[in-house]
């Protein structure tokens, strides 16, 4: 990871910052294709796709770029010579423009797992701790480790939404506020009275941080509102998901400049060009989110009647994947799967039994039924 020292720092916002950064540098940070890749397996993980392979653990998405997207990136390879900041700089002013925001509270990152990471370092400390929804995002909480800050993991409620109020009641020592909104696992939303909540009651000198990776895939109001109004927030954005980009790398962190500038203490990785112009023009297409949406949506309500026709207990999710229960120890229904050449995955320590599957293709998810019943119907280990 590319550390920056802080511009013009003082003794003790130097030491601090080394002890952070050497924190960090030790304690490696997590994504969610290394977090998949640990739960399918080593070898698994590190060799070619599996011939016939449903890949259903890492909420990718099987369509991959818009043609439009994959166009500008080809076209713009041969250019691949030049850094040619101007790419991502048009990238920024068109998403500005979209959301009502100054450039300058919008910044570009390979995705949105180093803003995470990079805004946890900053605003949590051995003082100031990390609360976070459970099961919630694991790669918020290596950050927090690393920071040596405290994590405070609050239940979500009965209708699976972060219980914000009792994140407030449970951390007064909070520096950040941790909220996935759709979460990560349940594919569940946390309504956007309670995020204002959260900012209203917060601990002094805290930020909430909204991370909108899957939001894309609803119709619910975004945090991006409450940037715009100079509220203690930052909400992150990605590619990676409903535009069908993880492998290009692409996303942003949203928030006042005052807040973001902390982030740059930990460095700043260059969006490539091809990622840099197929966002762009993803987000030229006014068609291509809601069209996504529906694909995804009509095959996540095909497979929750299939599940209830079964029988299986499941939690309805908003967004490209969602938690159901396999009735054994997780592994044990991980491995049992991808003997069938379907990966799924992973578990939660709240959740044992219960496992996180990605919304496919059509095909993809007939094949994970057949997979799936196929397993439930094996008699449970001794």
């Amino acid at each position: 990871m590319a550390v920056v020292l802080p511009h013009k720092p003082s003794r003790r916002s130097f030491m601090q910052w080394m002890a952070v950064s050497a924190g960090a540098l030790s304690i490696p940070l997590l994504t969610e294709q290394e977090l998949a890749a640990q739960w399918r397996g080593k070898d698994k993980a590190a060799g070619p796709p599996v011939s016939g392979g449903v890949y259903l653990d890492a909420n990718e998405n099987p369509l991959g770029p818009s043609p439009a997207a994959t166009a500008a990136a080809q076209n713009v390879v041969a250019s691949g010579g030049r850094y040619y900041r101007y790419f991502t700089t048009e990238l920024v002013r068109t998403f500005a423009e979209q959301e009502g925001l100054k450039p300058e509270y919008v910044v570009t990152y390979p995705g949105s797992n180093e803003p995470l990471n990079y805004s946890i370092l900053s605003y949590t400390s051995p003082k100031r701790s990390l609360v976070t929804a459970d099961p919630g995002y694991e790669a918020a909480f290596r950050a927090a480790e690393a920071a040596g800050a405290r994590v405070v993991q609050v239940p979500l409620t009965a209708n699976h939404e972060h219980d914000v109020r009792a994140m407030i009641a449970q951390a007064p020592d909070a520096g950040v506020i941790y909220i996935c909104n759709p979460n990560n696992p349940t594919g569940t939303v946390t309504s956007y009275e309670a995020i204002e909540y959260a900012l209203a009651h917060k601990p002094q000198d805290a930020v909430v941080l909204v991370d909108e990776a899957y939001i894309h895939y609803t119709n619910e109001k975004s945090a991006i509102g409450l940037v715009a109004q100079d509220k203690d927030v930052i909400v992150l954005r990605t590619f990676s998901k409903i535009y069908g980009m993880a492998g290009l790398r692409c996303g942003f962190v949203i928030g006042r400049p005052d807040l973001l500038a902390k982030l740059k203490n930990f460095g700043k990785v260059l969006v490539p060009i091809t990622a840099a112009v197929a966002a762009k023009a993803s987000l030229d297409d006014p068609t291509l989110v809601p069209q996504r949406r529906k694909i995804v949506a009509d095959i996540r309500q095909e497979t929750f009647h299939w599940l209830r026709q079964n029988n299986y207990s499941f939690i309805p999710s908003a967004t490209n994947c969602f938690l159901v229960d396999g009735k054994r120890p997780a592994q044990e229904t991980m491995d049992l799967m991808s003997d069938r050449k379907v990966f799924i995955g992973r578990s939660w320590p709240a959740l044992p039994t219960w496992v996180r599957i990605t919304i496919g293709t059509r095909e993809e998810m007939l094949k994970f039924r057949a997979a799936f019943q196929e397993v439930a119907n094996l008699p449970a280990s001794s």
